[in-house]
């Protein structure tokens, strides 16, 4: 089974949710960088509450934490749950890590997979890396391997260097007739994904 920090999760998780910043959120941010919790809280609760899915996304780090409030993950569940419905990648991941870990729910790893499988439809490299993982582990009741094979082959692609050695592991459990039809899956996801390509720039 998949595990995280929450302090692993946090950092990760933060990255990828500036793509869609709103300058209120980024003051947050900023403050939230700091280790300035209460600015962070402040400047992010009426986000929320007012319907913003990425001040959903910083309460939902700040409950998720433990920074600048009590730990809670029903608070954390909540407020990243709101920001999923509005399609925020990150929220979604968080969510999928939960339900794997069984933090704030019971553990659930075919609820995980749904919320992964949402972020990584996204791009978010981190997602397909461990949905990728979970389809690949012989014992979980979503085993699949081509389509594992097809997770981490695309992270591959979008240059997430964690993805190739894994994905080279998956290979060797592979037929060659398999390893062609998951190629033909990745090359199919890419066409309807167009406007996603590597980045060889994270900053």
């Amino acid at each position: 089974m998949i595990a995280f920090s929450r302090v692993f999760l946090a950092a990760v998780l933060l990255f990828l949710a500036t793509a869609a910043w709103s300058g209120d959120y980024k003051t947050g941010r900023n403050a939230y960088d700091i280790g300035d919790y209460a600015t962070a809280l402040t400047v992010w609760q009426p986000l929320a509450e007012a319907g913003d899915a990425n001040g959903q996304f910083g309460l939902g780090l700040l409950y998720g934490n433990g920074f600048g409030v009590e730990m809670i993950d029903e608070q954390a569940l909540l407020w990243y749950g709101k920001a999923a419905g509005q399609g925020h990648a990150a929220a979604q991941c968080n969510l999928a890590v939960m339900h794997l870990n069984g933090w704030g729910v019971p553990m659930n790893e075919e609820e995980a997979a749904k919320y992964y499988l949402m972020a990584a439809e996204q791009g978010i490299t981190e997602a397909q890396i461990a949905l990728g993982l979970i389809l690949a582990a012989d014992y979980s009741p979503l085993y699949n391997k081509e389509e594992a094979y097809k997770w981490l082959s695309v992270a591959d692609r979008l240059g997430d260097l964690n993805a190739g050695p894994k994905r080279e592991d998956l290979a060797a459990r592979l037929s060659a007739d398999e390893v062609i039809e998951a190629d033909g899956m990745v090359s199919m996801w890419f066409e309807s994904h167009g406007g996603l390509v590597a980045s060889d720039d994270e900053d």
